[in-house]
Protein backbone atom coordinates (compact mmCIF):
# COMPACT_ATOMS: atom_id res chain seq x y z
CA UNK A 1 0.00 0.00 0.00
CA UNK A 2 2.84 2.35 0.88
CA UNK A 3 4.61 1.38 -2.32
CA UNK A 4 1.46 2.08 -4.33
CA UNK A 5 1.16 5.56 -2.81
CA UNK A 6 4.81 6.23 -3.49
CA UNK A 7 4.48 5.12 -7.08
CA UNK A 8 1.40 7.38 -7.64
CA UNK A 9 3.17 10.32 -6.03
CA UNK A 10 6.24 9.77 -8.19
CA UNK A 11 4.12 9.76 -11.33
CA UNK A 12 2.51 13.05 -10.35
CA UNK A 13 5.82 14.74 -9.58
CA UNK A 14 8.01 13.19 -12.28
CA UNK A 15 9.04 15.83 -14.80
CA UNK A 16 8.47 15.16 -18.47
CA UNK A 17 9.76 17.00 -21.50
CA UNK A 18 7.68 17.44 -24.62
CA UNK A 19 9.84 18.24 -27.65
CA UNK A 20 8.39 19.46 -30.93
CA UNK A 21 10.71 18.87 -33.95
CA UNK A 22 10.62 19.65 -37.66
CA UNK A 23 9.43 16.61 -39.59
CA UNK A 24 11.93 17.05 -42.42
CA UNK A 25 15.22 17.67 -40.62
CA UNK A 26 14.23 16.86 -37.02
CA UNK A 27 15.34 20.32 -35.90
CA UNK A 28 14.05 21.19 -32.43
CA UNK A 29 11.33 23.86 -32.55
CA UNK A 30 9.74 24.03 -29.07
CA UNK A 31 10.03 22.21 -25.78
CA UNK A 32 7.56 21.96 -22.90
CA UNK A 33 8.43 20.80 -19.41
CA UNK A 34 5.52 19.47 -17.33
CA UNK A 35 4.36 17.10 -14.65
CA UNK A 36 1.07 15.24 -14.35
CA UNK A 37 0.21 17.28 -11.25
CA UNK A 38 0.50 20.54 -13.25
CA UNK A 39 -1.59 19.11 -16.07
CA UNK A 40 -4.31 18.00 -13.65
CA UNK A 41 -4.25 21.40 -11.92
CA UNK A 42 -4.57 23.30 -15.23
CA UNK A 43 -7.42 21.04 -16.37
CA UNK A 44 -9.34 21.58 -13.11
CA UNK A 45 -8.72 25.32 -13.24
CA UNK A 46 -9.97 25.49 -16.85
CA UNK A 47 -13.04 23.45 -15.93
CA UNK A 48 -13.79 25.77 -13.00
CA UNK A 49 -13.44 28.91 -15.16
CA UNK A 50 -15.70 27.45 -17.86
CA UNK A 51 -18.26 26.42 -15.21
CA UNK A 52 -18.35 29.91 -13.65
CA UNK A 53 -18.56 31.60 -17.05
CA UNK A 54 -21.38 29.30 -18.14
CA UNK A 55 -23.33 29.94 -14.93
CA UNK A 56 -22.93 33.70 -15.42
CA UNK A 57 -24.15 33.55 -19.03
CA UNK A 58 -27.12 31.35 -18.14
CA UNK A 59 -28.21 33.79 -15.39
CA UNK A 60 -27.77 36.91 -17.55
CA UNK A 61 -27.38 36.95 -21.32
CA UNK A 62 -28.72 33.46 -22.03
CA UNK A 63 -31.39 33.41 -19.32
CA UNK A 64 -34.23 33.96 -21.77
CA UNK A 65 -33.28 30.72 -23.59
CA UNK A 66 -32.18 28.46 -20.74
CA UNK A 67 -34.25 29.60 -17.73
CA UNK A 68 -37.97 28.74 -18.09
CA UNK A 69 -38.77 31.16 -15.23
CA UNK A 70 -37.18 34.15 -16.97
CA UNK A 71 -40.28 35.16 -18.93
CA UNK A 72 -42.50 34.96 -15.84
CA UNK A 73 -40.00 36.89 -13.71
CA UNK A 74 -39.72 39.67 -16.30
CA UNK A 75 -43.52 39.81 -16.61
CA UNK A 76 -43.89 40.09 -12.81
CA UNK A 77 -41.26 42.83 -12.68
CA UNK A 78 -43.02 44.77 -15.43
CA UNK A 79 -46.37 44.28 -13.68
CA UNK A 80 -45.01 45.75 -10.44
CA UNK A 81 -43.63 48.80 -12.30
CA UNK A 82 -46.95 49.37 -14.08
CA UNK A 83 -48.86 49.01 -10.81
CA UNK A 84 -46.71 51.69 -9.19
CA UNK A 85 -47.26 54.01 -12.16
CA UNK A 86 -51.04 53.44 -12.08
CA UNK A 87 -51.17 54.16 -8.34
CA UNK A 88 -49.19 57.37 -8.85
CA UNK A 89 -51.42 58.49 -11.73
CA UNK A 90 -54.57 57.69 -9.76
CA UNK A 91 -53.30 59.77 -6.83
CA UNK A 92 -52.41 62.74 -9.05
CA UNK A 93 -55.76 62.50 -10.85
CA UNK A 94 -57.64 62.49 -7.55
CA UNK A 95 -55.74 65.60 -6.39
CA UNK A 96 -56.46 67.41 -9.65
CA UNK A 97 -60.15 66.45 -9.61
CA UNK A 98 -60.49 67.76 -6.05
CA UNK A 99 -58.67 70.95 -7.02
CA UNK A 100 -60.99 71.52 -10.02
CA UNK A 101 -64.12 70.63 -7.99
CA UNK A 102 -63.31 73.29 -5.41
CA UNK A 103 -63.08 75.96 -8.09
CA UNK A 104 -66.30 74.81 -9.70
CA UNK A 105 -68.03 75.23 -6.34
CA UNK A 106 -66.55 78.71 -5.98
CA UNK A 107 -67.71 79.67 -9.46
CA UNK A 108 -71.21 78.22 -9.03
CA UNK A 109 -71.61 79.58 -5.48
CA UNK A 110 -72.84 76.26 -4.10
CA UNK A 111 -73.37 75.70 -0.39
CA UNK A 112 -70.61 73.36 0.79
CA UNK A 113 -70.23 71.64 4.15
CA UNK A 114 -66.54 71.78 5.06
CA UNK A 115 -64.96 68.76 6.76
CA UNK A 116 -62.32 70.71 8.67
CA UNK A 117 -60.85 67.64 10.35
CA UNK A 118 -60.10 65.84 7.08
CA UNK A 119 -58.94 68.90 5.14
CA UNK A 120 -56.85 70.66 7.77
CA UNK A 121 -53.73 68.69 6.79
CA UNK A 122 -54.37 68.79 3.04
CA UNK A 123 -52.04 71.19 1.21
CA UNK A 124 -54.46 71.33 -1.74
CA UNK A 125 -57.43 72.42 0.36
CA UNK A 126 -59.21 75.43 -1.10
CA UNK A 127 -61.82 77.08 1.17
CA UNK A 128 -65.09 78.02 -0.55
CA UNK A 129 -67.72 80.61 0.25
CA UNK A 130 -70.64 78.90 1.94
CA UNK A 131 -74.32 79.84 1.90
CA UNK A 132 -74.07 81.96 -1.27
CA UNK A 133 -77.14 84.10 -1.84
CA UNK A 134 -77.95 87.49 -3.30
CA UNK A 135 -76.51 89.40 -0.30
CA UNK A 136 -73.40 91.47 -0.81
CA UNK A 137 -70.17 89.55 -1.33
CA UNK A 138 -68.56 91.55 1.46
CA UNK A 139 -70.99 90.12 4.04
CA UNK A 140 -70.45 86.59 2.74
CA UNK A 141 -66.67 86.95 2.91
CA UNK A 142 -66.88 88.30 6.47
CA UNK A 143 -69.06 85.37 7.53
CA UNK A 144 -66.67 82.95 5.85
CA UNK A 145 -63.66 84.42 7.68
CA UNK A 146 -65.49 84.36 11.03
CA UNK A 147 -66.35 80.67 10.65
CA UNK A 148 -62.73 79.76 9.96
CA UNK A 149 -61.37 81.87 12.81
CA UNK A 150 -63.73 80.10 15.23
CA UNK A 151 -62.74 76.68 13.92
CA UNK A 152 -59.05 77.34 14.58
CA UNK A 153 -58.01 76.67 11.00
CA UNK A 154 -55.70 79.34 9.60
CA UNK A 155 -56.98 81.27 6.62
CA UNK A 156 -55.30 80.96 3.25
CA UNK A 157 -53.14 83.98 2.48
CA UNK A 158 -54.78 85.88 -0.35
CA UNK A 159 -51.62 87.90 -0.96
CA UNK A 160 -49.43 84.97 -1.99
CA UNK A 161 -48.09 85.06 -5.53
CA UNK A 162 -46.16 82.56 -7.57
CA UNK A 163 -43.03 83.76 -9.30
CA UNK A 164 -43.88 81.33 -12.11
CA UNK A 165 -46.75 83.61 -13.19
CA UNK A 166 -44.28 86.28 -14.27
CA UNK A 167 -42.85 83.79 -16.79
CA UNK A 168 -46.25 83.39 -18.52
CA UNK A 169 -47.21 85.72 -21.38
CA UNK A 170 -50.77 86.88 -20.73
CA UNK A 171 -53.13 88.00 -23.49
CA UNK A 172 -55.75 90.58 -22.64
CA UNK A 173 -59.14 88.81 -22.46
CA UNK A 174 -60.92 91.98 -23.50
CA UNK A 175 -60.21 95.67 -24.03
CA UNK A 176 -62.34 98.10 -22.08
CA UNK A 177 -62.79 100.24 -18.99
CA UNK A 178 -62.09 98.67 -15.57
CA UNK A 179 -65.18 99.55 -13.55
CA UNK A 180 -64.53 97.31 -10.55
CA UNK A 181 -61.07 96.53 -9.22
CA UNK A 182 -59.71 93.57 -7.29
CA UNK A 183 -60.52 93.98 -3.58
CA UNK A 184 -60.40 90.94 -1.30
CA UNK A 185 -61.62 92.85 1.75
CA UNK A 186 -64.88 93.54 -0.10
CA UNK A 187 -65.13 89.98 -1.43
CA UNK A 188 -64.32 91.04 -5.00
CA UNK A 189 -61.78 88.49 -6.23
CA UNK A 190 -61.38 89.82 -9.78
CA UNK A 191 -61.86 92.85 -12.00
CA UNK A 192 -64.93 94.07 -13.89
CA UNK A 193 -64.20 95.27 -17.44
CA UNK A 194 -66.92 97.18 -19.32
CA UNK A 195 -66.78 96.59 -23.08
CA UNK A 196 -68.92 96.94 -26.19
CA UNK A 197 -71.86 94.61 -26.70
CA UNK A 198 -71.00 91.29 -28.39
CA UNK A 199 -67.28 91.90 -27.89
CA UNK A 200 -65.29 88.60 -28.07
CA UNK A 201 -63.59 87.35 -24.92
CA UNK A 202 -60.18 85.68 -25.35
CA UNK A 203 -58.21 83.18 -23.28
CA UNK A 204 -55.34 84.83 -21.42
CA UNK A 205 -52.99 81.85 -21.97
CA UNK A 206 -52.85 78.28 -23.24
CA UNK A 207 -54.91 75.85 -21.20
CA UNK A 208 -57.79 73.39 -20.91
CA UNK A 209 -61.42 74.28 -20.22
CA UNK A 210 -62.45 72.70 -16.90
CA UNK A 211 -65.82 74.44 -16.42
CA UNK A 212 -68.28 75.86 -18.93
CA UNK A 213 -71.85 76.23 -17.70
CA UNK A 214 -74.63 78.48 -16.45
CA UNK A 215 -74.80 79.68 -12.85
CA UNK A 216 -77.58 81.71 -11.27
CA UNK A 217 -75.32 84.44 -9.87
CA UNK A 218 -72.72 84.75 -12.63
CA UNK A 219 -74.63 83.65 -15.73
CA UNK A 220 -72.55 81.90 -18.38
CA UNK A 221 -69.16 81.09 -16.82
CA UNK A 222 -66.08 79.51 -18.38
CA UNK A 223 -62.97 78.47 -16.44
CA UNK A 224 -59.59 77.49 -17.89
CA UNK A 225 -56.78 75.52 -16.25
CA UNK A 226 -53.29 76.76 -17.20
CA UNK A 227 -49.81 75.63 -16.22
CA UNK A 228 -48.23 76.53 -12.85
CA UNK A 229 -51.54 75.74 -11.05
CA UNK A 230 -53.12 78.84 -12.59
CA UNK A 231 -56.86 79.11 -13.29
CA UNK A 232 -58.63 81.93 -15.10
CA UNK A 233 -62.37 82.58 -14.67
CA UNK A 234 -64.62 84.54 -17.08
CA UNK A 235 -68.15 85.41 -15.84
CA UNK A 236 -71.40 87.05 -17.11
CA UNK A 237 -70.86 85.97 -20.74
CA UNK A 238 -73.67 86.17 -23.26
CA UNK A 239 -72.55 82.95 -24.95
CA UNK A 240 -69.87 80.29 -24.41
CA UNK A 241 -67.92 79.08 -27.46
CA UNK A 242 -65.91 76.32 -25.79
CA UNK A 243 -66.82 73.15 -23.89
CA UNK A 244 -65.24 71.30 -20.97
CA UNK A 245 -62.16 69.41 -22.13
CA UNK A 246 -61.37 71.74 -25.05
CA UNK A 247 -57.77 72.91 -25.29
CA UNK A 248 -57.49 76.62 -26.05
CA UNK A 249 -54.52 78.72 -27.08
CA UNK A 250 -53.66 82.10 -25.64
CA UNK A 251 -55.61 84.81 -27.49
CA UNK A 252 -58.24 82.35 -28.80
CA UNK A 253 -61.88 83.50 -28.57
CA UNK A 254 -63.77 81.51 -25.92
CA UNK A 255 -66.99 83.50 -25.32
CA UNK A 256 -68.98 86.67 -25.99
CA UNK A 257 -69.21 89.43 -23.38
CA UNK A 258 -72.68 89.77 -21.89
CA UNK A 259 -74.92 90.68 -18.96
CA UNK A 260 -76.08 87.29 -17.65
CA UNK A 261 -76.57 86.31 -14.02
CA UNK A 262 -78.10 88.03 -11.00
CA UNK A 263 -74.90 89.77 -9.78
CA UNK A 264 -74.53 92.11 -12.76
CA UNK A 265 -75.81 95.55 -13.67
CA UNK A 266 -74.75 95.84 -17.30
CA UNK A 267 -72.71 94.25 -20.09
CA UNK A 268 -69.23 93.55 -18.74
CA UNK A 269 -66.69 90.80 -18.10
CA UNK A 270 -65.86 89.74 -14.56
CA UNK A 271 -62.36 88.23 -14.78
CA UNK A 272 -60.50 86.35 -12.03
CA UNK A 273 -57.06 84.70 -11.70
CA UNK A 274 -56.42 81.97 -9.13
CA UNK A 275 -52.95 80.57 -8.38
CA UNK A 276 -52.44 77.55 -6.10
CA UNK A 277 -55.98 78.02 -4.78
CA UNK A 278 -55.52 81.71 -3.96
CA UNK A 279 -56.91 84.71 -5.88
CA UNK A 280 -54.40 87.16 -7.36
CA UNK A 281 -54.90 90.64 -8.75
CA UNK A 282 -55.39 90.26 -12.53
CA UNK A 283 -54.10 93.80 -13.14
CA UNK A 284 -50.67 92.71 -11.89
CA UNK A 285 -50.35 90.43 -14.91
CA UNK A 286 -52.89 91.52 -17.56
CA UNK A 287 -53.32 94.87 -19.27
CA UNK A 288 -56.90 95.82 -20.08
Amino acid sequence: MVRLRKTFSNRLTTRYLLIIRNEENFAEKTTFSFTYSKVIFLLMLSFLIILILSFFLVETLLAQWFDPRHVQMEANKRLVELSLKVDSLAYETEKKDRFILNFQRIVMGDSVELDLESYSNDSNFVPTKSNMDTNSLAQIDAQFREEFEESGVSLVSYNSRSSDLHEIFFYSPITGLVSGRYNVSEGHFGVDVVAKKNEPVKAVADGTVIFASWTQDSGHVITIQHRSNLISVYKHNAELLKKVGNFVSGGEIISIVGNTGELTDGPHLHFELWNDGNPVNPEDFVSF
